[in-house]
């Protein structure tokens, strides 16, 4: 066994708080393994000018009670936007991660593999460098496709010279990883498309989900219980959307199919969406300036109080900008908590190896139009109780494999590979 497992995350810092997260679920169920994880996350809250700890040190260590895992925070300058500032941010955790670590490996004992996530490749960067200081082996895994992701949302173009050195470096951490995580099943196509075959072959490249810990989730549903008028209202579908408000989610398509709705004279559809971003306040001010009564901004609620609003929702709304990346397939975690809470979803849009399809857990729409998205609600609105029901029971069936207990076991068999 590979006891020593470190974890490097830059953004895991919020995961100690919230108990929930990727690494957190890993770092748990590989605990009750009998392994001992560590993670090492930026000390620098993201997007905001605070740190999670006032200290000044290269790193501190906080151990979370509640998995009696480490978690390593790592000192970094304090950003706000996607500037300058974060960039900086970035290069500070890159050089300070590898001096916490080799400190940390002075006074703990070296690990024994090292798993670096991205979502920014210079985690991997120093990932890689790090295992091969200690003459381990380096798990990279890719949740962030720089820069393809870059290119995909119209950031900068294909040819842009920050673009080209990070494809170069995307290369290089793909070639020197001893084994490479991709959270699409569709992550070796990529691989194909760039060229790189001969040199990154199909067995290095390992598909592992994002997830939800079932036992989280419904230890979550049980404690916290969130309650809203507009979530009682049994005279109504209750279409729910959780997460952020911004650009990117492309929020304003579901005002404007509340809209048609209205038109339509369907009275039994209510939108109901949960979460904050900054063009929250502008939607809300174009539902007024519409008079929508069937759509509702509820706001931020705690994450812990998401399964208990997945679970009074009749059906979940997976909307996001469709982008040429969903070919690659689905793995938001979002998804996985729509799919924990047994209700069918809703996908404004198509992608490759669709789970959503290919289980029958929802619908999934070809076209992301107000047209094709109150089609699908007044579908829904006019469902038989027996093909809801079954859509809410491959829904809850399809949750179990994508339960982070499950992914876990395919984490520990990655790792103890020679």
């Amino acid at each position: 066994m590979r006891k020593n497992v470190w974890i490097f995350n830059h953004y895991a810092g919020d995961m100690f708080f919230s108990h929930g997260g990727r690494h957190y679920s890993f770092a748990k169920y590989l605990k009750r393994a009998g392994y001992e994880p560590v993670v090492f996350c930026c000390n620098a809250k993201h997007g905001k000018a605070e740190r999670f700890f006032e200290t000044e040190d290269l790193w501190q260590l906080h151990t979370e009670e509640e998995i009696s895992v480490p978690f390593v925070y790592v000192k970094a300058r304090t950003y706000t936007g996607n500037g300058k500032q974060r960039i900086l941010n970035i290069v500070d955790f890159y050089f300070n991660a590898k001096k916490a670590a080799k400190e940390y490996a002075t006074l703990y004992g070296k690990p024994d593999v090292i798993y670096a996530s991205s979502v920014h490749p210079l985690t991997l960067v120093a990932g890689i460098q790090l295992a091969k200081i200690f003459n381990v082996r380096c798990i990279c895994e890719v949740r962030d496709l720089w820069p393809e992701s870059i290119v995909a949302y119209g950031i900068a173009g294909p040819y842009n010279p920050v673009v080209i050195f990070l494809r170069w470096l995307e290369k290089w951490i793909y070639k020197k990883a001893d084994k490479i995580i991709m959270t699409w099943p569709g992550g070796y196509d990529y691989v194909s498309e760039q060229g790189w075959t001969k040199k990154i072959p199909a067995q290095k490249v390992v598909y592992i989900s994002n997830g939800v810990d079932l036992e989280s989730f419904k230890e979550n549903a049980r404690t916290n219980p969130y309650k809203d008028e507009d979530l009682n209202r049994m005279d109504k579908v209750k279409f729910v959307y959780t997460g952020s408000i911004r650009k990117v989610n492309n929020l304003g398509i579901l005002i404007d199919t509340a809209k048609l709705l209205k038109k339509r004279s369907n009275e039994k559809a209510l939108l109901l969406v949960f979460g904050d971003g900054d063009e929250r306040k502008p939607l809300e001010a174009l539902t007024l300036e519409k008079q929508l009564d069937n759509i509702s901004f509820k706001g931020y609620v705690p994450k812990t109080c998401i399964p208990s609003i997945l679970n009074q929702a009749d059906v979940s709304i997976l909307q996001n900008t469709s982008t040429s990346l969903d070919k690659y397939g689905q793995s938001q975690n979002k998804f996985f908590e729509y799919l924990a809470a047994g209700h069918p979803v809703l996908m404004t849009y198509s992608v490759g190896y669709s789970i959503c399809k290919e289980n029958k857990c929802g619908i999934e729409l070809e076209g992301q139009t107000p047209v094709t998205i109150a089609d699908a609600i007044d579908t829904f609105c006019n469902m038989s109780e027996g093909m809801y029901e079954n859509y809410c029971y491959n829904a809850s069936q399809i949750a179990k494999v994508y339960d982070f207990a499950e992914l876990t076991k395919k984490l520990i068999k990655l790792i103890e590979e020679e």
